[in-house]
């Protein structure tokens, strides 16, 4: 692994360098907003490690480089292999990044892709042959990412009146994704139709991906952004500074329910409470149909010195139980509309989950 540093204008979250030999770069989101470094991945477990460490977050990032991932772990078949056994080690590098995060249903949809380009091209005659077409399908899913972040934000700054407050909660913009992101991608395109917004971020504990990711991006961007505590955001509503909430979305179900970032389902409530409409934008990757409650999607249990122990300094007694899941779930009755790059589903159904996306 290598870092090198780039100016701001020059770096994307997650980019492929090179051919079928080439390597993943990505932002170690872990530092920022001190630093903007730019590491080169030449392994798949560099990618796996990248993926459980944060390194690299966000539902549709988080699949954009597993995806990348594969080809890594695939370019060992590139020596001396047979196509048999450059099947089964595409397979083992599917099997294996799978395992990283299990709530970002992102994850599992990118590498059933890439399952699929091995399956459709099981007769090709040579291991790169195979390379090339899982690295074109790496590119087609981040590709197809890139377009359907533009198509949320246009759908989604239809619901962002102008003048407005807006609150965000953990980190849906560019570094989540390919480029504009999910609900960010709605308050930049408000901003490129001349809107004016008022976006106050959650700081979003225990990472501060809001104070950390959020609010850097906003900056770079000249969106007008106020940082607030987690416990804040009630008393912001209360004194009628925000007229909108709008986040991201992990994993989706069919009726709706919704997994995002700890603390979310607070503040859905908290909108619900002070009449304030409540918005999830996300891209169809993100739903899984297959589940119907969102009792049924698996949480992350994190460590706990990310609780007690963040950043390096001690902020509990020694021994202390921590409980830390990673994401909660959103039920569907406090969700006003879900906005996806094929357009706004309201009212949050699973009807109108699977007119939309099914």
């Amino acid at each position: 692994m290598t870092a090198t540093q780039l100016p701001v204008q020059q770096v994307y979250s997650v980019q492929w360098a090179g051919d079928i030999r080439g390597c993943l770069q990505l932002i170690d989101q872990t530092l920022l907003p001190l630093q903007l470094k730019v590491l080169s991945l030449s392994t798949i477990e560099e990618t796996f490690e990248a993926i459980v460490t944060l390194r690299v977050r966000g539902a549709p990032a988080i699949g954009i480089a597993a995806a990348y991932g594969v080809v890594l772990g695939f370019q060992k078949a590139l020596h001396g292999s047979t196509v048999s056994e450059s099947r089964e080690i595409a397979f083992q590098a599917c099997d294996y990044l799978a395992t990283s995060r299990p709530t970002a249903v992102n994850l599992f949809w990118a590498l059933d892709r890439m399952r699929a380009v091995v399956e459709r091209n099981k007769n090709l005659a040579e291991p790169a042959d195979i390379a090339q077409a899982l690295l074109r399908e790496a590119r087609l899913i981040h590709d197809e990412d890139r377009r359907m972040c533009h198509a949320i934000g246009e759908f989604g700054a239809q619901l962002l009146e102008d003048n407005s407050g807006v609150l965000t909660h953990c980190n849906t913009g560019g570094l989540a994704t390919s480029e504009y992101g999910t609900a960010l991608s709605a308050i930049f395109t408000a901003q490129d139709q001349g809107k004016n917004l008022h976006v106050y971020a959650d700081e979003t504990r225990p990472l501060l991906q809001g104070s950390r990711l959020t609010a850097w991006e906003l900056q770079q961007r000249q969106v007008p952004c106020t940082v607030i505590c987690d416990s804040m955001a009630a008393q912001v509503m209360r004194e009628g500074k925000i007229q909108a909430v709008i986040v991201g979305a992990d994993r989706i179900t069919a009726r709706g329910d919704t997994a995002n970032k700890i603390g979310t389902y607070g503040v859905a409530v908290l909108a619900k409470h002070h009449n304030i409409p409540f918005y999830v934008a996300a891209p169809r990757s993100t739903f899984d149909l297959s589940i119907v409650s969102g009792d049924d999607i698996p949480i992350e249990q994190r460590k706990a010195d990310e609780i007690v122990n963040g950043f390096g300094r001690q902020t509990a007694p020694s021994g202390i139980e921590v409980y830390n899941p990673a994401f909660d779930v959103t039920p569907a009755e406090l969700i006003t509309a879900i906005v996806t790059e094929r357009g706004i589903i309201a009212p949050v159904c699973e009807e109108n989950v699977r007119g939309c996306i099914g």
